[in-house]
């Protein structure tokens, strides 16, 4: 895995509607800081869709490689508009960034 990389595909992909790190503001998405261990739709002062909240699940990387596949197919009714990372390297990558810069 490829923390660089990883911050790479959150520059170009993520970004503009994502923030990391503490206190950062919410964009379009959330601020992301603290996500690992977090439940869907708890981002405190974000306000989320009625599918994020009720989804259930706690972000870890396991739960990450599948949404960031097809966000909208694991959670559907997400507002999340990005269509996903189809190549499993640069989740890996992108989730090794996440766990670095949101702790």
């Amino acid at each position: 895995m490829s923390v660089e990389n990883g911050k790479k595909i959150f520059l170009k992909a993520c970004s503009q509607c994502h923030t990391v790190e503490e206190g950062g503001k919410h964009k379009i998405g959330p601020n992301l800081h603290g996500l690992f261990g977090r439940m869907t739709g708890q981002a405190p002062g974000y306000a989320y869709t009625q599918a994020n909240r009720d989804k259930g699940i706690v972000w870890g990387a396991d739960t990450l490689m599948v949404y960031l596949a097809n966000p909208r197919k694991y959670i559907p009714g997400t507002k999340m508009v990005y269509a996903g990372l189809k190549k499993e390297k640069d989740r890996e990558d992108l989730i090794a960034y996440l766990q670095e810069s949101t702790a």
